[in-house]
């Protein structure tokens, strides 16, 4: 196989929902390597933690703590069943060209990773082809990824792809040249060009796609917003600081977290850093507790930028962890760490925008407290069952309910918007002379005097 292979499908994100990086799902991912007569299949199957024992029971029933070749090559033909692949209708049978298994003890830390390279020979034809390939197996607890690369000197070219919500299902249409014609300058150079932006489009969705479905990464950035537009008094927060000072403090906020994982993504994706992902799991999560009792009490008044740089870097190896997944050769990932992170940082600023009103003029009212508090207990109890899960391997059901609140996000944000045009519509206007004498004072509610919770 030519090794010059350039990638010229949109790379698939994995089919969570609404949860990044969890530990209870089964990655699988698939590279197909496609030639004129010739399929290759490289799959890379990953167990999380809390499904290690599972998937352990089904390929080492001895216990003896060493998966021997029997063992291997038994399962690996079970995984095989469970595989569909088809060219033009026709069910290919594909066969196992080698497997390689990591022992016991790393599979049981989510480390383990199981290599299977497979082959089949493809029917001689030509002009308009469909390939399709079916991954079934454990598809209770499995998390799907599929991407497709083609020998740059073929006289292949793809016509379209298309996949399921799950993507276990993966179909690619193709034009195959019956005899190849040699191929002009200015053409080869506008395929090149096409394929390349492509490439590049489909990482930028598979960045905004990522920081969508990464319910932890945007629980992180919307906790630490939540005291944003507000001051401090008397170790606790209080009334507006105005729209200028709160847009500033939002500003600085989201453009250092956005420093802090560019920086460490680059390195990660560079080979620079290896962190193993289970700790930095455990982190992102601690990182989300701690947001969460500031936008309580005042722990790092002024110091929010700081935190997000800092967290941020550690949420830039989490990113750095799906692009290790999808198999990039060291030069793809120049071009592809840019587009990735710039899908990241296109979601991160449509998600701040879509919330960024209503934080405003909420934050004019004396409502504010019980977005604040409310947001803050309910990212504070799910990055304690993160923590729960990850550290200790209790089996807390926290994911069931962000993901049901993920689901009605669109909703929510809408709704918290009109609720904020209502609130801030009936507030009494402070003056804002009177606002800095007593920022204490609880806006919308000047008979009260007592500090705001």
């Amino acid at each position: 196989m030519n090794k010059k292979l350039i990638s010229v499908g949109v790379l698939l994100l994995l089919g969570v929902r609404a949860s990044a990086h969890r530990l209870d799902e089964y990655l699988q991912a698939a590279l197909i390597s496609l030639e004129k007569d010739r399929v290759a299949i490289s799959l890379r199957l990953v167990p999380g933690v809390a499904v290690s024992t599972a998937v352990l029971a089904g390929m080492h029933a001895n216990e003896d703590g060493l998966i021997s070749e029997q063992e291997q090559r038994v399962y690996a033909e079970q995984v095989l069943r469970d595989l569909l692949l088809t060219v033009d209708g026709r069910r290919l049978s594909p066969t196992i060209v080698s497997v390689k298994f990591p022992n016991v003890e790393a599979i049981k830390e989510g480390l383990g990773e199981i290599r299977m390279e497979l082959a089949a020979e493809l029917p001689r034809g030509s002009g308009k082809r469909s390939l399709v390939f079916e991954n079934h197996h454990q598809e209770r607890i499995a998390a799907y990824l599929v991407n497709c690369l083609v020998p740059r000197d073929s006289d292949i070219r793809v016509a379209a792809q298309s996949r399921n919500e799950q993507q276990s299902f993966y179909q690619l249409d193709y034009v195959q040249n019956g005899s190849p014609e040699p191929l002009r300058s200015e053409w080869w150079r506008s395929a090149r060009g096409w394929m390349r932006t492509v490439g590049f489009a489909g990482m930028f969705r598979l960045g905004m796609r990522h920081i969508a479905e990464g319910t932890d990464h945007l629980l992180f950035l919307l906790v630490l917003l939540l005291p944003a537009p507000l001051t401090v008094c008397s170790s606790r927060w209080a009334g507006c600081a105005g729209v200028r000072r709160s847009l500033e403090q939002i500003c600085k906020i989201v453009t250092a977290f956005t420093l802090g994982h560019s920086i460490t993504l680059a390195l990660a994706a560079r080979g620079v850093l290896r962190v193993p992902a289970r700790p930095v799991e455990v982190l992102i999560s601690v990182s989300i507790l701690a947001c969460a009792i500031h936008a309580l009490l005042p722990v790092f008044p002024g110091k929010e930028a700081g935190i997000a740089v800092f967290f941020g870097l550690i949420h830039g190896l989490a990113f750095a962890t799906t692009l290790g997944q999808l198999g990039l050769g060291r030069w793809e990932r120049v071009a592809d760490v840019l587009a990735f992170n710039l899908g990241i940082e296109a979601m991160q600023l449509l998600v701040v925008a879509a919330i960024l009103p209503s934080l405003l003029l909420l934050s004019r009212t004396a409502g504010y407290s019980i977005m604040r508090i409310g947001g803050a207990l309910f990212a504070g109890s799910a990055s304690a069952g993160w923590i729960a899960e990850r550290l200790f391997g209790a089996h807390i059901p926290i994911d069931a309910v962000v993901n049901v609140v993920a689901h009605r996000a669109a909703w929510i944000a809408a709704g918290l918007f009109l609720a904020s045009l209502v609130r801030w519509s009936q507030r009494d206007t402070v003056k804002e002379g009177d606002l800095e004498r007593r920022p204490w004072r609880a806006l919308g509610n000047p008979q009260h005097e007592a500090p705001m919770p």
